[in-house]
């Protein structure tokens, strides 16, 4: 028996990457697996491999969103587990090359969108289904370790992850002791598209190793089985963020340290 055994499993934004290896566990994990991305091609493509169904559509939206997860409910007879993985990094440097803290309203506005607001959309349609019928249901959200450390390069990126994280908590806190399970998914480097696109912050990103996306998978189901609420597939950031936390200053001195090196790797290039 899998973790995932007969449930029914939806991920967005698993036309790739993470969202593609977290679908691909949870129907190896025994999962009735919905496929979410913008793409309808690429999501078809997921869900033809998974035996799974494709449910394109954007959910970062309200009325986006209620469509995917009324689809999904239809496919499925019920959502038990809602992986809310979509996401974009956002650049961090805006199309006139200056810093990120330049970055227009409108950038922003699409960002906190796809990071944040749609993880509160979904939570908004499904937490009081999950609460009526009594069997309650998991929610999972993709942060990353920025949402806890600080992501040097992108502003929006990092504070939206910071959100990201900070909704998961309140979630938990909120409706952990009525039937919802909540868990943030926190790694560093991943190889993936975002990683390959990420410039001089690629070494850094790496410098604990890039892990494949897979392996993001595997930290997640395992965090599951056992009741964690942080899944961090990179054991490392724990120290960091304990560090973060012991002595913020330092830590704080430590980042500007790393993101003189940027700049340099940067003005090099």
């Amino acid at each position: 028996m899998g973790t995932f055994q007969d449930q029914g499993v939806v991920v967005t934004g698993a036309g790739r990457g993470i969202g593609r290896a977290l679908a691909t566990r949870a129907a190896a994990e025994g999962a009735r697996v919905v496929v979410n991305d913008l793409d309808p091609v690429t999501a078809q493509a997921v869900a033809d491999e998974l035996g799974g169904t494709a449910v394109p559509g954007d959910v970062s939206s309200t009325d986006g969103v209620r469509a995917v997860i009324d689809s999904a409910t239809e496919a499925l007879g019920r959502i038990d587990v809602f992986f809310a993985n979509a996401g974009i990094d956002g650049a961090g440097k805006d199309a006139s090359g200056g810093d990120s803290l330049q970055a227009p309203d409108d950038v922003w506005d699409r960002i906190i969108d796809v990071n944040v607001m749609a993880h509160v959309r979904a939570a908004r349609e499904l937490v009081p289904r999950w609460l009526e019928d009594g069997q309650g249901g998991r929610f999972v959200v993709t942060a990353s370790a920025a949402g806890l450390l600080t992501m040097i390069g992108s502003a929006p990126y990092s504070v939206t992850k910071h959100a990201a994280v900070g909704f998961a908590e309140w979630l938990s806190v909120t409706y952990g002791a009525r039937g919802v399970d909540v868990h943030a998914i926190c790694p560093q480097g991943v190889q993936t598209q975002m990683l390959e696109d990420a410039g001089p912050l690629q070494a850094l990103l790496s410098r604990d190793s890039a892990l494949p996306p897979e392996a993001v998978a595997d930290a997640a189901v395992t965090a599951i089985a056992e009741g964690r609420f942080l899944v961090l597939p990179h054991p490392e950031v724990a120290g960091y963020y304990a560090a973060r936390a012991a002595d913020t200053d330092r830590w704080l001195a430590g980042m500007r340290r790393l993101q003189q090196k940027v700049d340099e790797a940067g003005a090099a290039l």
